[in-house]
């Protein structure tokens, strides 16, 4: 019931007929920031064409961040649903085979969609600094550390009113996401700090049904432990990891330029 927008972005003479590479951005982000743009030029530059959509979020037209100001009734695994519809327009559209990249929570939704829905669907999976569960992941110790509140009476709270049917009704939260003193569905609640395996990355690398690259860059701190994690599931085909030194979340300056060269190698060694 709500307009999303995506850039088609396709090297000189077109080529979207040869295979198009859908690119989702991470929390609360949209299309058009730096890193996203950056890397559809570049990726054109190298003859791969690349479509990049805004996550609608709920909202009509959504554009730029997120706003604050705005309840959240977006769930995380709207946004998995979301790449399938892209996926379904770009095929009615005259694109060719179909790979996804995502980028920090992005790169989490995409490896949902890819071990899941998407199976089948897909030549090749490029996870960019993609969301990862810590070893010692304390959701609400960080929730407590960040907010000074209680995550599990807020969960409690929010389960209370789903089992009553209530799902959509909003709560006033200290914080939600990147928001301070915010107000969120019920559903939203639980969809983003609720107990969800699918919402750590790296299990799902084993469920996949495509090749996989994950980029880190050595100097994220954002998520900084992307390498640790999939180093010992990558076997150099199957999934394949590479670091990108200095590199931060995200990819600032040439970072992105030397993303993109691995991106590009990746899918034309597929091909």
């Amino acid at each position: 019931g709500v307009v999303a927008y995506g850039d088609l972005v396709e090297p000189e003479g077109g080529g979207r007929g040869k295979g198009v590479l859908v690119i989702t951005h991470g929390t609360l982000a949209h299309k058009d920031m730096e890193i996203i743009s950056a890397l559809q030029t570049a990726l054109a530059e190298r003859g791969i064409a690349s479509l990049a959509h805004t996550l609608t979020l709920g909202l009509d037209r959504r554009e730029g961040m997120y706003d604050c100001a705005n309840p959240h009734r977006h769930r995380h695994e709207d946004g998995v649903a979301e790449i399938g519809a892209w996926i379904t327009w770009l095929k009615a559209n005259g694109a060719g085979p179909i790979s996804l990249l995502g980028h920090s929570r992005g790169g989490n939704q995409a490896a949902w969609f890819a071990a899941g829905p998407g199976k089948g669907r897909l030549k090749a999976l490029v996870l960019l600094a993609p969301m990862m569960s810590a070893r010692d992941s304390n959701p609400a110790a960080d929730y407590k550390k960040r907010y000074s509140a209680d995550l599990d009476a807020i969960l409690s709270k929010a389960n209370a009113l789903i089992a009553k049917g209530a799902g959509a009704t909003l709560m006033d939260m200290p914080g939600f996401l990147y928001c301070p003193n915010s107000k969120a569905s019920a559903a939203s609640v639980v969809s983003y700090y609720g107990p969800e395996p699918r919402r750590n990355t790296s299990p799902l690398l084993s469920k996949l049904g495509v090749r996989a690259l994950v980029i880190a860059g050595s100097a994220d701190t954002v998520v900084p432990n992307v390498a640790e994690r999939v180093r010992p599931l990558a076997d150099g085909k199957k999934i394949q990891l590479r670091v990108v030194e200095n590199a931060s979340h995200l990819f600032n300056d040439f970072y992105i330029e030397d993303a993109a060269d691995l991106v590009a190698e990746f899918l034309k060694a597929g091909a």
